[in-house]
Order: C-alpha cells, then structure tokens, then sequence
C-alpha cells in the first residue's frame, strides 16, 4: 500500500514566483508616505552623481585628446565604461529605495508596464531631470573653462547622420536598455536567480556601456532623456538645443516599444488577459 502523501496535492504552487499586481494609474496615498519622498531623493542624487561622473568623464576625454597625442584620453570606450558602470554602481544601491530607475524613459516604460503609477512616475522624471541639471551643473562648475570649449557633453546628431538616423539609434539604444530592465528585474527570473544578488544591476549597467560603444559616434549616446536635458540646459547654445527632441522621442517611443514587446509578446500578457476576459464571461 502506498504511503499517503504528507501534504494536500493543492498546497503546491505551479509558480515558484508571483506577479505584483498592475500599479494603479494614480495612487494618492503615496504622496502621504515618507518611502515616496525618500525614493524621489534617490532618483534626484542618483541622476545628480551619474551625470557628474559621466560629464566630467567626456570633458576630460575631450580635454586630454589632441591631434598630437589623439590616444592621450580614455577614448570611447573608457566613456562607455564610465556611463554603463555608474548605472551598474547606482542601481545596486538605489534598486531597494526607488526601482534605481535613473533614467525618465525607464520609469516611461515601467509606467506603461503598469509597474509603477503615474503619480510616482512623473514626480520621478522630475526629480531625474532636477538631478541631471545639477549634476552637469557641478561638472561645469569645477572646470568651467574647459567645459565651455569642449561642447558641455551635450547631445547632437553628428555630423554626416541624418536627424533620421539619429533618432533610430534613439530608439533602438533605449529599446535594448529597457528590454534589458524588464528581462533583469522580472519576477520569475528574480525568483529563480536570488542567490545572485547583483544579477539585475549587471546586465543593466552593461547594455548602457553597449549601448554608448554603438551610438556615441551618431548621437553622443542620449537614451536617457534627463541626461540630454541637464547637458543642454548647462551648455545652453542653440545647436544643443535643436536636436533635444530626438533626445526625448527616441528613448520614448524605444521604451513603448520594449515594454510592449516584454509584457504582451514574451510574457503573453495579451493572451492572458484575453483568457482572463473569457473566463469571466463564461462565469
């Protein structure tokens, strides 16, 4: 005779994960809870220390590189290093306060994902946009000479691209960032994968410096609207200012597409929804 199992058939799971419920579109409750305020604080100084280090990283590049010595600087690889490992370091320590987003067409995409409210979402593009100001602020201020003559890291479309070209490489750059984002922080790879504390903020940070290797040469490497947006504020000439709009409609419209791609191709999240409606019906 067959020993009796200990445990009911139905206390087991299918999953070995959850989903979080869809974020509802505004929750004013937020804006009473201190852990709100405290993750705008993280987006601000995080944004601040990623634009400084990234800023001051190209101005020295440009600085040290000169047609007698052209190899005297980092180069662009050292730059892509620069920008992908602050994303690594600053999603390490801001993932835990506020999702280490860092980035307005990050939390563009997890909005549309409903992964966060619109509440959350605009007050942290704000705070993204505040931070990136002062941190390029920062970096002119302690070398304010060097700065002026070196471009201010601004975003332009360069020379021999088209603005078509420039806002395609927007749009794929902040395609692969964001898909990056929802592959690493997605429940059931979390799940399985948490003996790996830092698996999340390592490939994130590494699809930015990939990123930054193929489009610095067409754009500078934007996908991050608030980093364009601090830059253009500080440099504030005429030629960073009209191409901003590539700067922001790329990441965008990448960011839609990667979360479209993620929930409703790879998660099936159509399909779900759909089987959910017809079960209703059926009810």
């Amino acid at each position: 005779m067959a020993k009796d199992s200990e445990f009911p058939p139905e206390s087991f799971s299918g999953k070995d994960y959850h989903d979080p419920p869809p974020a509802p579109l505004i929750d004013p409750v937020e804006l009473s809870k201190w852990s709100f305020y405290r993750a705008l604080i993280a987006e601000f100084v995080a944004t601040l220390l990623f634009l400084y280090i990234g800023v001051r990283t190209v101005i020295g590049y440009s600085v040290s590189t000169t047609a007698a010595s052209p190899c005297g600087g980092v180069g662009i690889l050292g730059i892509a290093w620069a920008f992908g490992g602050m994303i690594f370091i600053l999603v390490y320590c801001t993932a835990g306060i506020s999702g280490g987003h860092i980035n307005p067409a990050v939390t563009f995409g997890l909005f549309l994902a409903r992964k966060v409210s619109l509440v959350r979402a605009v007050l942290y593009i704000f705070a993204q946009c505040a931070g990136a100001i002062v941190g390029v602020g920062l970096a002119k201020g302690f070398q304010k000479s060097f700065y002026e003559d070196n471009g201010g890291a601004a975003n332009v479309v360069a020379h021999g691209y088209t603005k078509g070209v420039g806002l395609g490489a927007e749009i794929i750059g902040t395609f692969v960032l964001v898909y990056t984002v929802f592959s690493a922080t997605d429940p059931k790879r979390v799940a399985r994968d948490s003996h790996v504390p830092v698996l999340a903020p390592l490939p994130i940070g590494f699809a930015v410096f990939m990123v930054h290797l193929a489009t610095i040469p067409i754009t500078g490497t934007g996908i991050n609207p608030a980093r364009s947006l601090g830059a253009a504020v500080i440099y504030n000439r005429k030629h960073a200012w009209d191409d901003q709009w590539i700067f922001w409609a790329g990441p965008f419209i990448g960011a839609a597409i990667a979360a479209f791609y993620y929930q409703f191709i790879l998660r099936a999240g159509a399909i779900k929804a759909l089987g959910s409606f017809r079960s209703g019906s059926q009810a």
